[in-house]
């Protein structure tokens, strides 16, 4: 009886932890995007990054994208009757060109998309690699982050933490789909 009471709790116990694994692994595959939605984030991010990069190269902005838009918070400096005078609000409506935020928005959307979104043949391989990727594009922005509050100052530091906000995503894509190529194609030559 001793032994049967055993073989028991030691099946239980094994049940239990695959279970748990594969509980584990739906929540994981339950935040991600289902496939389709890799290849529309490549159409979007492709032509946002370009339209980025002529943004921040030239300062271009659409006159067509003159808008009134509602802010959660904004420090506007006006000078009015020679006098400096800053506003402040909580909320407002407020006249802008929103182009850097269409272009910004669109890239953000796409890089998602791209990022988080399923491989064809999702597996705990791709799951680990996008798990180490992702640590590893964490790890490699801060250490830029670190290295730019140590050695950029005045304006330009403004333009690092601009550009901070897209290198974590940008960082995961690049590494992730180099990683992914990388073991597809020596899986490729060792057949």
């Amino acid at each position: 009886l001793t032994s049967h009471v055993s073989r028991l709790t030691s099946h239980v116990s094994r049940l239990t932890s695959h279970n748990s694994q594969l509980t584990i692994h739906k929540m994981k595959q339950s935040l991600l995007l289902p496939n389709r939605f890799k290849t529309i984030g490549w159409f979007i991010l492709i032509p946002a990054t370009i339209a980025g990069i002529i943004l921040t190269t030239t300062g271009y902005e659409a006159d067509w994208l003159n808008a009134k838009v509602l802010t959660l918070f904004y420090d506007e400096v006006g000078i009015l009757s020679d006098v400096l005078e800053k506003k402040y609000g909580p909320f407002g409506l407020i006249e802008a060109n929103i182009t850097n935020t269409v272009v910004g928005v669109m890239f953000l959307l796409g890089a998602l998309m791209v990022a988080f979104s399923k491989e064809k043949r999702e597996d705990e391989f791709i799951a680990n690699i996008r798990l180490s990727s992702l640590l590893w594009s964490v790890w490699a922005n801060y250490i830029l982050l670190l290295v730019a509050f140590v050695m950029v100052y005045g304006l330009a530091f403004l333009h690092i933490m601009i550009y901070n906000m897209f290198t974590i995503l940008i960082i995961f894509i690049i590494r992730f789909n180099y990683i992914l190529y990388r073991s597809t194609k020596s899986m490729a030559d060792d057949k």
